[in-house]
């Protein structure tokens, strides 16, 4: 055949022949599928094929002339223009050549199923498109579910018009790609049968970061057209490369997406959407073991093309198996690495305290940029002369015919959509501040309204009313001075780990689990625990609204735990990641749901129930318990090993013991599995005491907040002697000198990881001159302070 290949007789290498999906549907098809690799068998057209079509009654002179003098910023032209281009190739029949080998072509490719007439997937590939620096992600059309001979040619023929969709027009002449130089050519694929599974798209790497140790996971009930037109908000999984490798529980995050619709097959095996039903919204589109096969099929194809691949998949409900249907280069990380330009890191940073300002919606941050603008709604693209340039794009779902908008946009926000839509692709190639997902943000959000749009605050993205102030900075990386003093960061909330890992660092001196439990749980650990016994709880019903998705009260406490220590375990393996046990005073516990009947009221929370001597009470051992067991979890099960373990507020080595022989119970033992347990220094008993301390625990971080107040006797919440608290104090300074010194001296950790050094440079120098192992500072501050720690290292060097 001259017009046709079959997916087992082409190569990578045909790109130009057959475009860049069908090739390396191809090239999969014959190389994945002996790895067991399921890949549903197909055929495309060739470039001959579409040349052919062209040639006939001059249609390409025809299409020539339509689209000369087309101004691309105009949308209404552009419109016009492409739906008469569009409606010329629908109005001519295809070559008889054509037409007879696609015919003889499908009826092949049915008889190699046993079936006459089989359900096709008919696919647009261009021969420039899934290219490292510009994916062309659903600027053609695809259509699902094509039955019969007289529908398939009419398909291929819609196929070959998509070339010229508003989208694509503007995608490649914003991306200076000449159509003349393109080619289209059609795939007709075996259809998954996924209407009663689940379907999506999965990533090698993570979309917001770039940290290519992760794949990321979007799943939906149905048929994959709803994630990847962004019509519904996906589960979410990420899956840890390096454990996953080594056959470890490699999931480190689990996320249940609203899933409010799914594509099915009606009677008439036509595809239409239908409500998910309250079971399906509320429990998980994949089972772990079904992430993790997703996960090694990934492995395998990244492996194969040497490169981080976008990839969607879908489970065929007849046979219980995996197909992947689709896969290319992921384009906006891929880009960077393909330039091979200077590393530099630029930082968009709000500079006021968002907690003061109004919110008016919240969705999943596409990129990590901000945007400021006025709020313009647009409920439907006939609407789009109503948009003008700088405008922040309102809408319910940002499919990829929005593209010549979102170009002129300030910012986008959307109702609907996941990390992995098309909109959620070509949003990133673009570079514009986009938050999809949000549910709300056409109701809430007014026209004329100025917003500042915000995906700078890790993978939530937050909608502030009027403009927050905020700077861009931009850090060259490169030829960065080593220093012999660790420089470890502050953490505490997972989503943003993969982004702050960027910044160089030696590792997470203080990763705070309380942040964890307050954001991503909400509810009272012993609230919980009480649940777990079958007892009622006030606030039982909110609760249990947070527990979707998981099995009981014990496993949402384990799980969310667990997944937020691993997030950030991940994002700076292998470097040590110090996990801080929760350190809540009973004022905070109090707020969280249903604390109130578990906290009483103290007159000074700070010196009062918190830290050691809380685990080992039986008012909260159990939930400390249930801390242990995600602990052990993420470094046993995980293979997190980097994860080490420090106490808070220990005010006597006693109370270390009786905390250590609880973890020890729970199989969290010291010094197995290179577990290392340290205390932090913060109560003057653990300085004048460190020789005691230093027998039970492996090391100290100074907690320079906690031990300022306690040395000078000063409440650090109060106005009243604000000006009294000061780290730089003398007698501040030598307490931080005998810690330093003891630690030495038993040759143990010794690190900090209090806001002194953040804060003052000559902090900084004093505990580098005493030689402290780690300082853990703010993310902001870290590579001020690493040449502030270079240049003290060469000065004490000299002397």
């Amino acid at each position: 055949m001259q017009y046709i290949r079959f997916f087992a007789t082409i190569g990578i290498n045909d790109v130009g022949l057959v475009g860049g999906k069908n090739a390396s549907l191809g090239e999969m098809y014959q190389n994945l599928t002996q790895l067991g690799v399921n890949i549903p068998n197909g055929f495309s057209t060739t470039r001959d094929a579409y040349d052919l079509l062209l040639a006939q009654n001059n249609l390409a002179q025809r299409i020539d002339a339509l689209i000369k003098d087309l101004d691309i910023e105009d949308v209404a032209q552009l419109q016009s223009s492409g739906k008469a281009v569009r409606e010329l190739i629908l109005n001519e029949p295809l070559p008889v050549e054509i037409e007879v080998e696609v015919s003889e072509a499908y009826a092949q490719l049915s008889a190699s199923y046993e079936e006459h007439n089989i359900d096709v997937a008919v696919r647009s590939s261009a021969t420039a498109e899934d290219l490292p620096d510009a994916s062309f992600a659903g600027q053609q059309e695809s259509f699902l579910n094509i039955r019969g001979e007289l529908s398939l040619l009419i398909h291929v023929r819609k196929c070959f018009a998509s070339l010229f969709t508003d989208r694509a027009i503007s995608y490649r002449h914003s991306r200076g790609f000449d159509y003349r130089q393109i080619a289209l050519c059609v795939g007709i694929q075996k259809m998954v049968r996924s209407d009663q599974a689940s379907s999506g798209v999965m990533f090698t790497l993570d979309t917001q970061s770039g940290n290519d140790n992760v794949i990321m996971i979007n799943s939906i009930f149905g048929l994959g057209e709803n994630i990847v037109g962004g019509r519904v908000n996906p589960d979410e999984f990420f899956v840890f490369k390096p454990t996953l490798k080594a056959n470890k529980s490699a999931i480190i995050k689990r996320q249940i997406g609203s899933k409010e619709m799914k594509m099915i097959y009606d009677d008439k095996l036509k595809t239409l959407n239908v409500s998910t039903t309250l079971n399906e919204r509320t429990r998980f589109s994949l089972s772990d073991d079904e992430v993790v096969t997703l996960a090694r099929y990934a492995l395998l194809i990244e492996a194969h093309y040497a490169m981080p691949m976008d990839i969607e998949w879908a489970k065929d409900t007849s046979v219980g198996e995996f197909y992947i249907v689709q896969a290319r280069p992921e384009t906006v990380h891929s880009k960077r690495l393909h330039d091979n330009k200077p590393s530099t890191i630029k930082k968009y940073l709000i500079k006021e305290d968002t907690s003061k300002c109004t919110q008016l919606v919240k969705g999943i941050a596409i990129g990590e940029k901000i945007g400021v603008g006025v709020v313009k709604v647009i409920s439907d693209l006939s609407e789009a002369a109503r948009f003008n340039a700088g405008e922040v794009l309102v809408t319910g779902s940002t499919d990829p015919d929005w593209e010549p908008l979102m170009k002129k946009a300030a910012a986008v926000v959307t109702n609907k959509g996941g990390r992995t839509c098309h909109a959620a692709i070509v949003a990133r190639e673009i570079g514009v501040s986009t938050i999809v997902g949000t549910v709300n943000a056409m109701n809430v959000l007014q026209d004329g309204t100025e917003v500042t749009v915000c995906c700078a605050e890790g993978e939530t993205g937050y909608v502030y009313q009027g403009r927050v102030d905020f700077e861009i900075e931009e850090i060259a990386v490169q030829n960065l001075q080593e220093t012999k003093t660790k420089l470890f960061m502050n953490v505490g909330n997972p989503e943003q780990a993969f982004g702050l890992a960027s910044i160089p660092n030696h590792g997470v001196g203080l990763a705070r689990m309380e942040f964890i439990i307050n954001n991503h749980i909400k509810a009272h650990p012993m609230a919980l625990y009480d649940m777990q016994q079958g007892r009622y709880v006030t606030g039982s019903e909110e609760i249990e609204h947070l527990m979707q998705g998981f099995a009981d009260p014990e496993s949402f406490f384990v799980d969310k735990l667990s997944a937020g220590i691993g997030m950030i375990a991940a994002a700076f393996y292998p470097k040590p990641v110090i996990v801080r046990t929760s350190d809540f005073k009973t004022n905070e516990y109090q707020h969280m749901l249903g604390g109130e009947a578990y906290e009483q009221d103290e007159e000074n929370p700070m010196i009062g129930f918190r830290g050691a001597s809380r685990y080992y009470s039986d008012a909260y051992k159990e939930a400390f318990k249930w801390e242990c067991v995600a602990l052990k979890k993420v470094r046993d099960e995980m293979g997190l090993t980097n994860v080490k373990v420090m106490l808070p507020f220990v005010r006597t080595p006693d109370e270390g013991r009786r905390v250590i022989a609880i973890m020890n119970e729970m199989g969290l033992v010291q010094g197995q599995n290179e577990l290392q347990v340290y205390a932090m220094c913060e109560v003057p008993s653990n300085v004048i005491l460190a020789d005691e301390f230093l027998k039970v625990f492996d090391g100290y971080s100074i907690g320079s907040n906690d031990l300022t107040q306690l040395t000078l006797g000063v409440d650090r919440d109060s106005t009243l002697v604000a000006h009294i608290f000061d780290e730089r104090n003398e007698a501040v300074k030598r307490m931080l000198k005998m810690a330093i010194d003891a630690c030495k001296k038993e040759g143990k950790y010794i690190g900090i990881c209090g806001q002194a050094p953040s804060d003052y440079p000559e902090i900084t120098e004093f505990l580098v001159e005493h030689g402290i192992s780690s300082i853990s500072l703010n993310p902001d501050s870290v590579l001020k302070m690493r040449q502030v720690v270079v240049e003290i290292e060469k000065r004490l060097g000299k002397k």
